[in-house]
């Protein structure tokens, strides 16, 4: 029964693990699927080590009080991680900044070598705890199938209370926390030693040091900052009163409030003024990703009696603009996801549809695809528009081509505001005029749902950018 709880719980932390070390890295590099692919990859080369060293030792040591000792190296190890990692993480972000790509490879590399090792002492649990409970060869299958399947109960458990309770309700750090506490437990009460029971409680007092800022601020101060069930806020605020709204690796402006005024000076005040490039002010407008609500507050004061439709997936957003960037409380958010927002409403029309919605630096692909923009035009009115925000990396424009490629497969006519260094808009429509629009750029590839490699082709860009910029 001992040895079913322990791979139970140690099942439970090594996915757990994996869940929060994706968080631990998304407020520095992102949640893009190449976090999550490194991570994945780290915490299976780590098990794998470990089955083979957890096999060995147990042949040579075929003992509880051993196993118990390798179980508590590991849970100490887990919940010393996010504290050994913040410096580490600090310095990768730093590097990002300065486009230094083998610093920052190097920081992530060694960020995710936190993470193996204590998975890497978990891995060796299995097969010892097989070694010890088999008694006789005609038993080994019934107990070996036992240990396993606990053993991925505990790794389901993990996964879910990590995702949908632990990281949501007291955050990344505590949730290692909690695992390790759980892990030391069971392993002090295998080892039946007072040194082995402070382990559990020395983990319970790190529970009480205040977490403290995830990052530290760049010009300016940072006033507010939350993990929410979707990903990491902050908001920066510099001296003369502006706030920024930033997420997950902070390397992108999400909602910018500027005192005194609704305006912007970048790319959201080009939203707003595309949207009439149908040739009139919309009298009905969505806006698909509203972040903390800077588009939507635009068009509320400058443009009054347009009817309003902001989507946005995280609530905790909303409730960020309305205390910190000026959304007026009046204005009702939609919290869903845009792309089932638009199709669970077959019968709304819209003069512009605005499309902001990304999880930086990646837009999800489900919002570039020829499908998605078809979507669009059905609930747009017959001189509608659709307006998006494409951001890229400064000089790169692959991602513009081919999502030019793919709304030009839908809509007659496409055109291009190129407002920033790394943004441009695009709208598209049956007939579009407006002395800020070009002519649209040529090649591409047109997306569909079957085949968008929208990542790969933006993590593209950014290794070449940071190449020609080391260079």
């Amino acid at each position: 029964m001992f040895l079913g709880v322990l791979v139970f719980v140690v099942g439970m932390a090594s996915l757990g693990a994996e869940i929060a070390g994706v968080r631990l890295l998304a407020p520095y590099f992102g949640a893009s699927t190449v976090v999550w692919a490194n991570t994945t990859a780290v915490v299976l080369v780590a098990l794998s080590i470990g089955y083979w060293l957890g096999g060995r030792s147990a042949d040579r040591r075929p003992r509880i009080q051993p196993l118990c000792g390798v179980a508590l190296s590991a849970a100490a190890l887990l919940g010393i991680v996010p504290f050994v990692a913040r410096p580490l993480l600090d310095a990768g972000v730093n590097a990002l900044d300065a486009v230094s790509a083998g610093a920052f490879v190097g920081s992530l590399l060694a960020v995710l070598v936190l993470i193996a090792l204590p998975v890497l002492l978990l891995g060796m649990v299995s097969p010892w705890a097989l070694r010890i409970a088999v008694v006789s060869v005609e038993e080994a299958g019934t107990v070996a199938g036992r240990l396993y399947a606990l053993s991925t109960a505990g790794s389901l458990v993990g996964t879910l209370l990590s995702a949908l309770v632990l990281i949501p309700a007291v955050g990344t750090r505590n949730t290692f926390l909690i695992f390790a506490i759980c892990l030391a437990a069971v392993a002090a009460v295998g080892l039946r030693s007072r040194r082995a029971a402070g382990v559990p409680l020395v983990l319970v007092v790190l529970l009480a040091v205040p977490v403290g800022t995830i990052k530290p601020g760049t010009d300016g101060r940072v006033v507010y900052e939350k993990e929410t069930p979707y990903q990491y806020a902050r908001v920066i605020q510099s001296t003369d009163g502006e706030r920024r709204l930033e997420l997950n690796e902070g390397h992108a402006v999400h909602s910018l409030y500027r005192p005194g005024t609704v305006l912007t000076g970048d790319y959201w005040d080009a939203m707003r003024a595309d949207a009439s490039a149908g040739g009139r002010t919309p009298r009905g407008v969505a806006i698909l990703g509203n972040a903390a609500g800077t588009t939507a507050r635009e068009f509320h004061v400058l443009d009054p009696t347009t009817r309003l439709d902001p989507v946005e997936i995280d609530p905790e957003l909303t409730a960020i603009g309305q205390r910190w960037f000026g959304l007026p409380r009046s204005i009702r958010v939609h919290h869903e996801d845009a792309r089932p927002f638009l199709r669970r409403r077959p019968d709304q029309r819209w003069d512009a549809i605005l499309i902001d919605a990304y999880r930086q630096p990646y837009i999800p692909f489900y919002l570039v695809t020829k499908e998605f923009f078809q979507l669009v035009r059905h609930r747009l009115t017959p001189k509608g528009v659709v307006v998006v925000n494409v951001g890229h990396p400064r000089g790169h424009d692959e991602l513009e081509k081919a999502m030019t490629a793919t709304m030009r497969a839908v809509f007659p006519e496409v055109r291009r505001d190129p407002t920033t260094p790394t943004n441009t808009i695009l709208v598209g429509g049956d007939e579009l005029i407006g002395a800020r629009l070009a002519a649209p750029l040529p090649g591409g590839d047109v997306y569909t749902d079957d085949r968008a490699p929208v990542e790969w082709l933006i993590d593209r860009s950014l290794v070449e950018y940071a190449a020609a910029d080391g260079s």
